[in-house]
């Protein structure tokens, strides 16, 4: 399911799906959409954020047209102990990862993965990033 913002509407609530992962979207172009995410983080439940929620960066192949610094996005996967994903959806083979990632991610946060839980995986994430 996608929103372009949150809080979702409250109608049709009972009929809404468990959340089990939440990817927040950034366009690096427009500064709207860092914005957007920021102003949507804050009715997101704490308890999301121990393994249920990543960034996905997208337009990334373009640097000449940032809009947003990285160090902005990174600061924000750092303050949410989330993970940042790059990629550059024009690019099939690029895209392809990206989407097996982010359903493996999924596949983890679901709780369909014996032995993984997401908070377990976002530990594993992040010291193979600090490293």
């Amino acid at each position: 399911h996608l929103a372009t913002s949150l809080p979702l509407p409250s109608e049709r609530h009972h009929l809404r799906p468990r959340i089990d992962l939440i990817v927040f979207m950034i366009d690096i172009k427009s500064k709207y959409s860092l914005k957007n995410v920021q102003t949507s983080l804050a009715h997101v439940d704490a308890s999301f954020f121990l393994g249920k929620v990543c960034f996905l960066v997208t337009g990334v192949g373009r640097v000449n047209a940032c809009s947003i610094e990285t160090n902005a996005i990174c600061k924000l996967g750092e303050a949410y102990c989330s993970p940042v994903l790059y990629c550059e959806l024009e690019l099939e083979g690029i895209r392809l990862a990206t989407a097996q990632r982010l359903l493996r991610m999924l596949q983890i946060c679901a709780g369909h993965i014996p032995g993984v839980s997401a908070l377990s995986f976002v530990s594993l994430m992040r010291n193979a990033d600090d490293d």
